[in-house]
């Protein structure tokens, strides 16, 4: 597995590839490097390696290709799951469709248009696809809801299945895991017209065609019709725990002939974006994109996924990949000393530097010398 992390390291080598100069090269292992630090915060003036105007032309200015940035990051991520499969029944690949918010406060010439509110939230909405398949961990594509009178999110996370690559989902049964804002009719039907099953939260009112509604059911895994539906399903609920300790009971519809059980197992697996979008956050900076423009926000998000990605590879790597829960900042330390050492040796001899006159007065000279390899 170690060779993952080589992978990792051959992944950025090709992004480095792209960039038009040796400076734009040089500026995008300086973001990398800032979102592989893990800290939340991997704004343009947080570099120590760059000046924050050179990072904000780059982001903002400089003529270089995201969309072939992110061709390439995907032909090597299906490359790499491809090349993990196994001899026998064809594994699924999870489809995970959620919304998230990147709250935002101010004015934002750039892009006001983007910026609504949603569910009392304030900021940018992005209805983003998680996949999961085996061991590994993916976010796929994004796209943004921008408000009343277009593409609802339900909408755009269709058009965004649709779009899934035929590369991957020929090897890999596909089922697409929704909560309740996903399930609407056109949705499900969308899922079922392209042969992939879905799991789907819904709302205890949804009725049925005799005017039930779900939460008049009483018998987990019976087959059911939901108005508007071509096709029947079958249904199952859980509880769930709240921030606030309380449980509430979650309805599961699942397209596909399961046991009650089984549904309500895969109901619970959607849940798993929802780490992921903390994850984002709080470790790689997803919400802290800081950019005035629709382009250098929109770099800005595509960094922060990859940067994700490379970490994830590194924590694949280590030989407790398949008992831990992953530790991320370990795992993206890992990923930015194995893919950047000149540039962690640089913030190293940066520190050094800074604290030189703090370690005299406690009687320690420090010298450097660089060897000759």
């Amino acid at each position: 597995m170690v060779s993952i992390l080589a992978h990792a390291q051959n992944l950025v080598y090709t992004l480095l590839s792209l960039m038009p100069s040796t400076y734009q090269q040089e500026n995008l292992e300086a973001m990398l490097g800032l979102f592989l630090q893990s800290e939340g915060y991997p704004l343009p003036e947080h570099s120590k390696s760059k000046s924050a105007s050179a990072l904000s032309r780059f982001l903002n200015i400089y003529n270089w290709s995201t969309i072939s940035v992110i061709r390439t990051t995907r032909n090597r991520v299906i490359k790499e799951i491809l090349s993990q499969r196994t001899l026998g029944r064809k594994p699924f690949l999870q489809v995970i469709i959620d919304l998230t918010t990147l709250e935002k406060f101010g004015k934002f010439k750039g892009f006001e248009n983007l910026i609504r509110v949603y569910n009392g939230k304030r900021g940018l909405h992005l209805v983003v696809v998680y996949l999961v398949v085996g061991r590994w961990r993916v976010p796929w594509s994004f796209r943004v809801w921008k408000g009343k009178g277009t593409p609802s999110p339900a909408q755009l996370g269709l058009k965004m299945v649709k779009c899934l690559p035929k590369k991957l989902t020929k090897h890999f049964q596909v089922m697409v895991l929704v909560d309740t804002a996903f399930g609407s009719v056109e949705f499900i039907h969308g899922v079922r017209k392209r042969k992939y099953h879905i799991i789907a939260g819904i709302a205890c009112t949804r009725k049925l065609i005799d005017g039930r509604c779900v939460a008049q059911l009483h018998k987990r895994g019976q087959q059911l019709r939901l108005r508007g539906l071509k096709f029947p399903v079958y249904v199952s609920w859980y509880y769930f725990k709240r921030d606030d300790g309380k449980y509430v009971k979650r309805f599961v519809i699942s397209t596909k002939a399961l046991k009650a059980s089984t549904i309500s197992w895969w109901g619970k697996r959607r849940w798993r974006i929802e780490g992921w979008f903390k994850t984002a956050k709080h470790r790689f900076g997803l919400h802290r994109f800081g950019q005035g423009t629709l382009l250098g926000v929109y770099r800005c998000l595509v960094l922060s996924l990859i940067s994700y990605i490379l970490a994830h590879w590194a924590y694949l790597s280590t030989a407790i990949a398949s008992t831990n829960l992953p530790d991320w900042g370990q795992a993206a330390e890992i990923a930015f000393q194995t893919i950047f050492p000149q540039l962690v040796v640089l913030l190293l001899l940066q520190d050094i530097e800074r604290l030189r006159e703090l370690a005299l007065s406690q009687g320690i000279d420090i010298q450097i010398s660089r060897c000759k390899i």
